[in-house]
C-alpha cells in the first residue's frame, strides 16, 4: 500500500506528471491494474495502467469502469477538464520516452509493497517483517545492514532502552556504543558465525541485553538482526530469530536487485546526458532534475590501492534514498562516479561531496572534482572539467578542498601545461632551460630570480622581497644572466613565454 502523494513523487523523477486529481493525495492505493473484461467481468484496481487508452477521455472511462481512482496515459489530448471529472479519477500523464514495462515495475512495487528499496525506490517490508519478528520473540527488533546503519526496527517500544532509542534516533549504533560491541567482539562474531550471540546487559552504555543474528548470503554478510532481551533467548524465540535472520536476507537479496535494475537506468541516462548521446531536455525530465543550472560532480573512491570495492560502496551511497528526496543523479562510469547535482553554488556541490564522505568507511579516501555550473545543452563540457578538477584534486594535499572549475581555472590551465611538460613537449633550449643547466652546474639562484622578476612586473624592489634580497642583489643578477642567455627581457611576447614556460615546469 501507498499513498497517491508518495506516488505522484516517487514517479516524478521517472518523467510521469499529475495532470489533475479531483482526489485527496493522501488516498491510499493497494492494487495495480490493466484494462481488460475477462468472462464479462471487468476487472477492478485502484491504479490502472491505460496502456492503449487514444485520449484522456477514454481512459478515464476505463478507469471508472475498473473503480480505479488513478490512471496513468501515455501523452493524451490537451483538455484539461477531462470530462471525467465527476467520476472521482486522478490523470497522470507519462513522458513519451519512459517504457510501460518499466514503469509498471516500479509501479508494481511501491503500491504492492510499498516499502524502500536498498535504493530507497521499489519493494521492501523490513519494517513490516521487524514487526512479525517482534511479536513472534518477545523482544524489541531493529535491523541493520552490514555497516551498523538501521533499515527497519519494531513497532514494540514498551521498555525500550536509551541505547535502543539512540540507535534509532542516529539511524545507526552510536560510535560509542559500537565500540562497546566491537571490543566484545559482536563484529567478529557476526563476521565469522551465523549463531546467535547474547550481549550482556551494560548499564553504562544504556543497554539492558541484546541477541543478535548475522543476516548473510552466502559467505557474504549483508547485516543483523538484533533483539532487545534481558537474558539468552531459547525455545521458540531463539528458532524464530534464526529463521527470521535468514528471511531478512531473502529481503534485501529482493532489495539489491531491485535496487541494481533502478540504478541501471538512471546511470544509463546520465552518462547519455554526459556524452551528448540524448535529448538533453527529455532525459533531464526522465531524472527529475529541475529547469535550473546543474554542476558535474566527478569521484573517485579508495583505501589505498584498492579502488573497485570503494568505488561501488561510494556509488551506493550517492543513489541511496528517493529520487525524489536525493537532490543529485548519478552514475557509474569507468572508474568514476559522476553525479548531476542542482544548483549554481560550488559550496552545495562540496558539501553533497562532504556528505559522501561522511556517510562512507572512515578508512576511504575520496577525490573528487567540480565542473561549472552548466545547462542540461552544455553537460558534455561540464563533464570535462569535472574530470579536468579531478585530475587537479588528485595532486593536491589529501586535505584540500574539491576544487570547482569556476574558481580554480587557473591551476587546471597551469596543470595541463605540467603534463604536456611532463611528456616531453617542454623546450630543452631558450633561456629558461640554458639558466636552469647553468644553476645546476654553479649552485646559483637564476631561473628563481627570473621567476620572481617575471611576477613583480619587472620591479627589481618587489622581486627582491620576494626572494629576501637587496633589489641592487636582483639587478646584479639579471645582467650576468643576460650574458648567459639571449632573455630580451624588453620583448613582451618572450616575458610571456618565459612565465608560461616557468609555470609549466617549476613545481615548487
Amino acid at each position: 500500500m501507498v499513498t497517491l502523494d508518495r506516488l505522484v513523487n516517487v514517479l516524478g523523477s521517472y518523467g510521469v506528471r499529475l495532470r489533475f486529481c479531483p482526489i485527496p493525495r493522501s488516498t491510499e492505493l493497494r492494487s495495480v491494474i490493466l484494462h481488460e473484461v475477462t468472462d464479462d467481468r471487468t476487472v477492478v484496481g485502484d491504479v490502472l495502467l491505460g496502456i492503449g487508452a487514444r485520449s484522456v477521455k477514454e481512459a478515464v472511462r476505463w478507469a471508472a469502469s475498473a473503480h480505479a481512482v488513478v490512471v496513468l496515459i501515455r501523452g493524451g489530448d490537451d483538455d484539461t477538464t477531462f470530462g471525467g471529472a465527476d467520476e472521482g479519477v486522478a490523470v497522470m500523464v507519462v513522458d513519451p520516452a519512459v517504457s510501460w514495462s518499466e514503469l509498471a515495475a516500479i509501479i508494481y512495487g511501491l503500491v504492492m509493497e510499498g516499502r524502500e528499496t536498498e535504493s530507497g525506490r521499489g519493494p521492501t517490508d523490513l519494517f513490516a517483517l521487524a514487526d512479525s519478528l517482534a511479536e513472534a520473540i518477545g523482544g524489541a527488533v531493529i535491523i541493520e545492514d552490514r555497516l551498523s546503519r538501521v533499515l527497519a526496527y519494531s513497532r514494540l517500544q514498551q521498555y525500550a532502552d536509551p541505547a535502543r532509542v539512540a540507535t534509532i534516533l542516529e539511524r545507526q549504533a552510536p560510535e560509542r556504543l559500537r565500540a562497546f560491541f566491537e571490543a566484545r567482539g559482536v563484529y567478529a562474531h557476526l563476521a565469522a558465525s551465523d549463531d546467535p550471540l547474547f550481549v550482556a546487559e551494560d548499564a553504562e552504555h544504556g543497554m539492558t541485553g541484546r541477541m543478535v543474528v548475522a543476516v548473510r548470503s552466502g559467505r557474504e554478510l549483508m547485516g543483523s538482526v538484533w533483539v532487545e532481551c534481558p537474558a539468552p533467548l531459547d525455545g521458540s524465540a531463539l528458532t524464530a530469530l534464526a529463521d527470521g535472520a535468514r528471511t531478512v536476507a531473502l529481503h534485501l537479496l529482493r532489495s539489491r536487485a531491485s535496487a541494481d535494475l533502478e540504478r541501471q537506468v538512471e546511470t544509463e541516462l546520465v552518462i547519455r546526458l554526459l556524452d551528448g548521446t540524448a535529448d538533453a531536455a527529455t532525459a533531464a525530465s526522465r531524472l527529475g532534475l529541475p529547469h535550473s543550472l546543474l554542476r558535474v560532480i566527478a569521484v573517485q573512491a579508495f583505501i589505498g590501492t584498492e579502488r573497485d570495492a570503494s568505488l561501488l560502496l561510494a556509488f551506493e551511497r550517492a543513489t541511496t534514498g528517493f529520487g525524489w528526496s536525493r537532490p543529485g543523479r548519478s552514475a557509474l562510469a569507468g572508474n568514476t562516479v559522476y553525479t548531476l547535482l542542482p544548483g549554481e553554488s560550488s559550496a552545495t556541490a562540496r558539501k553533497w561531496v562532504t556528505g559522501l564522505q561522511a556517510a562512507l568507511p572512515e578508512q576511504v579516501t575520496v577525490l573528487a572534482g567540480i565542473s561549472g555550473a552548466a545547462g542540461v545543452a552544455d553537460l558534455v563540457a561540464a563533464r570535462q572539467e569535472a574530470d579536468e578538477c579531478l585530475a587537479l584534486h588528485e595532486v593536491w594535499p589529501r586535505a584540500a578542498t574539491p576544487p570547482a572549475y569556476d574558481e580554480s581555472w587557473d591551476d587546471i590551465l597551469l596543470q595541463r601545461l605540467r603534463t604536456a611538460a611532463r611528456s616531453g613537449r617542454s623546450p630543452d633550449r631558450g633561456p629558461v632551460a640554458e639558466l636552469r643547466r647553468h644553476d645546476e652546474a654553479n649552485a646559483t639562484e637564476y631561473v628563481v630570480t627570473l621567476r620572481a622578476w617575471l611576477e613583480a612586473q619587472g620591479d627589481p624592489a618587489e622581486a627582491g622581497e620576494r626572494l629576501g634580497v637587496h633589489e641592487n642583489t636582483v639587478r646584479y643578477r639579471l645582467r650576468k644572466m643576460a650574458e648567459i642567455a639571449n632573455l630580451q627581457l624588453d620583448d613582451a611576447k618572450k616575458r610571456l613565454a618565459m612565465m608560461i614556460e616557468l609555470a609549466a615546469t617549476d613545481t615548487d
